[in-house]
């Protein structure tokens, strides 16, 4: 029996890897296209290059499209979290049924395919005049990020007692103060994460993007694609290379925060 169990468990967690290492292979093929001295996209063969690197410091568009998705992957991400940390913590302290349903809504653009957000941002943005803006498209990343701030938030909020509120408002604290003092510091790294996975996630929207913007609004992801359909430059692989460094890098310091604070 016991024999059994072992071979099965072995065959789950092979299994699993291989479909990780398979996931991940795609990813891990970028980074050697990247050092290609040619100018399309291949394997490197014998020599390596980094000039599609440095295309990227040097080419005003380049520059230009990193810096508005900064801009608005930054705006995007201080809203959706004070939005969406407010949300938690006042679907915490309901606890019933009207606040499940509330908490239903907010994680419905979860639910919906993004070429079906993509549609109706278009219709709502274009009567309301916000399409090719950056108040449009920061408002418009806004709400696809929130339901991911209101799930981080929520899972921390979990591990907390109402209690804790309770006895910080019976000591005279008032409620900017208990929110201040108490209970975001105990929150602080489920916080966190929704920052990082928020600016995450705008940072490398595009669906939304390419229906309400045009001329003004030429974000990275949106320059990827569109050199992916008109010209196809190594300089793609480049940047792929960079943001996977980057997420990868987030990540990474978010779980060691979690880790740290104990809730993993």
């Amino acid at each position: 029996m016991n024999s059994r169990f072992t071979i099965g468990r072995a065959l789950v967690i092979g299994v699993a890897w291989a479909a990780i290492l398979f996931l991940l292979l795609p990813l891990l093929v970028s980074v050697p296209v990247s050092l290609t001295p040619n100018d399309y996209l291949s394997m490197p063969g014998g020599a390596m290059s980094t000039r599609h690197y440095a295309v990227l410091f040097e080419d005003d568009g380049w520059l230009a499209s990193f810096l508005q998705s900064g801009v608005i992957a930054l705006a995007s991400a201080a809203i959706s979290v004070t939005l969406g940390t407010l949300c938690a913590i006042g679907l915490w302290k309901i606890a019933s049924p009207r606040g499940e349903a509330v908490r239903l809504v907010i994680l419905f653009p979860l639910i919906v395919p993004p070429i079906v957000s993509a549609l109706a941002f278009y219709r709502l943005w274009a009567d309301w005049r916000l399409l090719d803006s950056y108040t449009g498209t920061i408002l418009a990343h806004v709400v696809l990020t929130v339901p991911y701030v209101v799930v981080s938030v929520s899972t921390s909020l979990a591990t907390l007692g109402l209690k804790v509120e309770q006895a910080s408002r019976n000591l005279g604290a008032n409620l900017y103060q208990t929110l201040r003092h108490v209970i975001l510091p105990l929150i602080r790294p489920g916080v966190l994460s929704a920052t990082i996975f928020a600016f995450i996630l705008s940072w490398d929207e595009l669906v939304v993007t390419l229906f309400i913007s045009s001329r003004h609004i030429y974000t990275l992801p949106r320059r990827m694609w569109d050199g992916m359909r008109e010209n196809v430059d190594p300089a793609i692989a480049a940047v792929s290379t960079l943001m996977l460094v980057a997420t990868c890098a987030a990540i990474a310091l978010s779980l060691a925060r979690r880790r740290t604070a104990g809730e993993l």
